[in-house]
C-alpha cells in the first residue's frame, strides 16, 4: 500500500463520510460532480473567502435546492458585518447555478488539530519565507499539545530555495495509516513561493473510533430484530402463564 492512499478516501463508509451527499441519474452525475468542483474552487478563490481558514466545503443536493456547509476557524470573516459577506458569496454561487443556494457556516473548535488547517497555516507562513524546519516542528507541536495523538508533516520542493527539491518530513507521536478504525485527518496545500512551488502534506491521528452502530449491515440489522422479537415474545408468553398458575393453586387450596 505504502504511502500513496489518500487516507480519507480508504475510510470512506467506515469513519468517514463524503463531502458530497447527492443521488443523480447516471447520464447527470458528471456534470454535478464538476459542477461540484467548480463550487469548491470559486469558494477557494472568492475574495470574502481569504483568510477565512475554510478547511472543507460540504455540498448537499436536494430535489429543488443545493446546501453548501463550510466548515471554518473564523466564522466571522465569512459571515461578515451584518451577513453581508456570506450575501455576496450566495449571489455568487447562484449565478452559476440553476438551483435555490443555501449557505450553512460550521465553526471548527480546535484548528490546531484540523489537518486542512496546519497545512495552509504552515504553506502562509512558507510564503511570508519563515523557515520550514521551525514551522513544521511549531505546528506539530501546537497539533500535541491541543489533543492530538500523533502528527505526520510533509513538505516537497525547492525548500529554502534551493536549487534542487527535495522532501522533509517530521514526526511526533504515532500515525497508523494501515488500521481503518484509527481516525486519521488528511489535508494537503500548496504555498506559491518565489522559488516555485511547496507542497504541504499532514497527517493528524486523533485515536481509534470504536464505532458498532454505524458498521451494522442489513443483514446484522435484520438478525438483530429477529433476536429482539423473539426476546418479547418469550417475556409476553411468560407473563401471560404466571396468572394461570396463580389461580390454579388457589383452587386446589380451597378444595
Amino acid at each position: 500500500m505504502g504511502q500513496k492512499v489518500n487516507p480519507i478516501g480508504l475510510r470512506l463508509g467506515v469513519n468517514k463520510t463524503w463531502q458530497s451527499r447527492w443521488y443523480a441519474n447516471p447520464r447527470d452525475y458528471a456534470d454535478l460532480l464538476h459542477e461540484d468542483l467548480k463550487i469548491r474552487k470559486m469558494i477557494y478563490a472568492l475574495p470574502e473567502c481569504n483568510n477565512a481558514d475554510i478547511a472543507e466545503v460540504e455540498i448537499i443536493r436536494h430535489p429543488q435546492r443545493v446546501t453548501i456547509v463550510i466548515h471554518t476557524a473564523r466564522p466571522g470573516v465569512i459571515i461578515g458585518v451584518k451577513g453581508a459577506n456570506i450575501e455576496r458569496i450566495g449571489a455568487e454561487i447562484q449565478k452559476q447555478l440553476t438551483k435555490k443556494v443555501q449557505i450553512k457556516i460550521k465553526e471548527i473548535k480546535h484548528a490546531e488539530v484540523n489537518s486542512s488547517l496546519i497545512a495552509q497555516n504552515i504553506a502562509r507562513q512558507l510564503v511570508n519565507r519563515a523557515s520550514f524546519r521551525k514551522v513544521m516542528k511549531q505546528a506539530s507541536s501546537n497539533a500535541m499539545k491541543n489533543g492530538a495523538q500523533g502528527i505526520k508533516i510533509r513538505m516537497s520542493g525547492r525548500l529554502g530555495g534551493a536549487e534542487m527539491s527535495r522532501t522533509e518530513e517530521h514526526k511526533e507521536g504515532r500515525v497508523p495509516l494501515h488500521t481503518l478504525r484509527a481516525d486519521i485527518d488528511y489535508g494537503f496545500a500548496e504555498a506559491h513561493t518565489t522559488y516555485g512551488k511547496i507542497g504541504v502534506k499532514v497527517w493528524v491521528f486523533n485515536g481509534m473510533m470504536y464505532g458498532h452502530d454505524k458498521n451494522e449491515d442489513a443483514g446484522q440489522l435484520l438478525r438483530k430484530n429477529h433476536r429482539d422479537r423473539s426476546a418479547e415474545r418469550t417475556e409476553n408468553s411468560e407473563k401471560s402463564e404466571r396468572p394461570a398458575r396463580s389461580s390454579r393453586g388457589a383452587k386446589s387450596e380451597r378444595k
